[in-house]
């Protein structure tokens, strides 16, 4: 039997666009992945990861008016938006060359011998080394950033391990381009073109999660497919991390003082927020507490105006965008739910934003509504109206682990138990805003992006310096004599790295 062909397709008509590749047979994908495992030591060279993490930044730059070309005509998300998410997938590969020369996600430790301790201390010198190959299986929604030369892969790189990514179906001619620049990148470093091989297919994915010689994984998608990756990887002969980012409701808690305050501001930029990339950043807000009254009712208003002045749009695929279609009815349709502004299609190809209200009371305890607390991927938001702070708690106990949870409260004079709001949030996920919208997530060394599940499989982030953490393990010497000693780990420091020294900053 012939391998299936991989075909690019425009989202703007539904059409194939070129056959790009063809998927990988599981003799395909086992040799991608010890092809992978063959050169992982060749990343063990500090100055050759971040030369190559900044070359590979430079020539996607330089490379950047053909990728996007590309990324635009398989995803639809235009030019402007693709532009900015090259800049910072470019920044991203730039800060984890930074992150590398630094050397402190090493974290290493020294403690030195102390008898009098009890039990007597031996010298232990800790330090972190990469996991081994890993798998980094593509998102749909950002093409760059969180796709072939995104995070996951950056990071990977970063830590020492050598990567092979499962490229998502969406966009696999911007996937092949990527990829070859970022071979190209290891070539002109010195580095074998191995260290980032790509495949394609369903089925090379399921093979390469399973692969003996694959250290740990990295997912960005549905909780669907997350999950049949995730039980996968702990099922295997010697399971492996899976850092998996499923799926989140971003909740938004509105208070009275502040709708009375501003309800018309928070409208617009809860309108702006959820309509941004045609509602289809993981980040988006899908589902807000408003207060009930004249102060929410001016908020519905405002983002009822917000909506409807916002053209339609077309989604990622088709696929996709039969999915939104068929939540928003499923929705739509129960009880006491209202469309203010009705989301749907808008035409063969393209969707229109809108928005349902419903009564708080309707979500307080387990029932046919609950698939309002359930994300829906496209331009489309849930606003419960609540009576009391009373439903607000009662609500906000039944939402799943989230990417984030916003405040919207008073900036003026008090605004009586947000601080109880806000410490209710903070369980439910793992950033918190308050009086901003959750889409647009910093590449920062702070920045946390992830959750409790199903927003992510592990407590670890996809974002920020800290993402590399996910590819390392850590590793102790003891009463080992300094001359066997890796140079990291040596009494003189030769290499210069920031380091704890019995207990202190060294």
């Amino acid at each position: 039997m012939s391998a299936a062909p991989v075909w690019s397709v425009d989202p703007r008509s539904g059409n194939p666009r070129e056959q790009v590749a063809v998927e990988a047979t599981a003799e395909e994908v086992d040799r991608a992945v010890r092809a992978a495992h063959s050169v992982r030591d060749a990343l063990a060279d500090r100055t050759a990861r971040a030369a190559f993490l900044r070359t590979a930044a430079e020539l996607l730059e330089e490379s950047g008016a053909h990728i996007i070309e590309a990324a635009d005509a398989e995803t639809a998300l235009g030019p402007a938006r693709l532009t900015g998410e090259l800049a910072r997938t470019a920044a991203q590969l730039r800060a984890f060359a930074e992150v590398v020369e630094e050397g402190g996600h090493l974290d290493i430790r020294i403690d030195h011998e102390d008898g009098s301790r009890t039990p007597p201390w031996p010298d232990l010198r800790r330090w972190k080394i990469p996991l081994g190959v890993v798998a980094v299986y593509a998102a749909s929604n950002f093409p760059l950033a969180f796709s072939v030369p995104g995070g996951d892969t950056a990071s990977a790189l970063a830590a020492g391990c050598p990567v092979v990514i499962k490229a998502h179906p969406g966009h696999p001619a911007t996937s092949e381009l990527c990829a070859s620049v970022l071979r190209r990148a290891a070539a002109r470093t010195g580095l074998p073109e191995d260290v980032v091989t790509l495949v394609h297919g369903f089925d090379a994915g399921v093979e390469l999660i399973r692969h003996p010689l694959v250290s740990a994984a990295g997912f960005t998608g549905s909780v669907r497919g997350g999950r049949a990756l995730f039980d996968a990887a702990a099922a295997r002969p010697v399971p492996i991390p899976f850092h998996g980012e499923l799926g989140s409701l971003n909740p938004v808690v509105v208070t009275e003082a502040a709708a009375a305050e501003r309800a018309a501001e928070i409208g617009v930029g809860l309108g702006a927020s959820m309509t941004l990339g045609t509602g289809q950043f993981c980040t988006k807000p899908g589902f807000v507490l408003a207060p009930a009254g004249g102060a929410g009712d001016q908020l519905v208003k405002a983002l009822t105006e917000t909506v409807s002045s916002t053209g339609s749009g077309v989604m990622l695929d088709h696929r996709m965008r039969d999915a939104f279609l068929a939540g928003v009815r499923e929705r739509a349709a129960l009880p006491g739910v209202e469309a203010p502004v009705t989301p749907g299609a808008a035409g063969e190809h393209t969707v229109s934003a809108g928005f349902l209200t419903v009564p708080a009371d309707r979500l307080t305890a387990e029932g046919p509504h609950d698939a309002l607390l359930e994300e829906c991927f496209g331009p489309v938001t849930v606003i419960a109206r609540y009576a009391t702070r009373d439903e607000v708690a009662a609500v906000l106990a039944r939402l799943p682990g989230n990417l984030t949870a916003t405040l919207q409260t008073a900036t003026e004079g008090e605004d009586p138990g947000a601080a109880g709001l806000l410490a209710a949030l903070t369980p439910l996920a793992g950033r918190i805003l308050v009086n901003g919208w959750p889409t647009g997530v910093a590449v920062a060394p702070a920045q946390h992006h992830g959750g409790p599940y199903p927003a992510t499989t592990s407590p670890t982030t996809s974002v920020g310096a800290t993402a590399i953490e996910r590819w390392l393990r850590p590793v102790t010497y003891q009463n080992t004599p300094d001359a066997l000693l890796p140079p990291e780990l040596r009494e003189a420091n030769p290499l210069g790295l920031p380091r704890l020294v019995d207990g202190r900053r060294a």
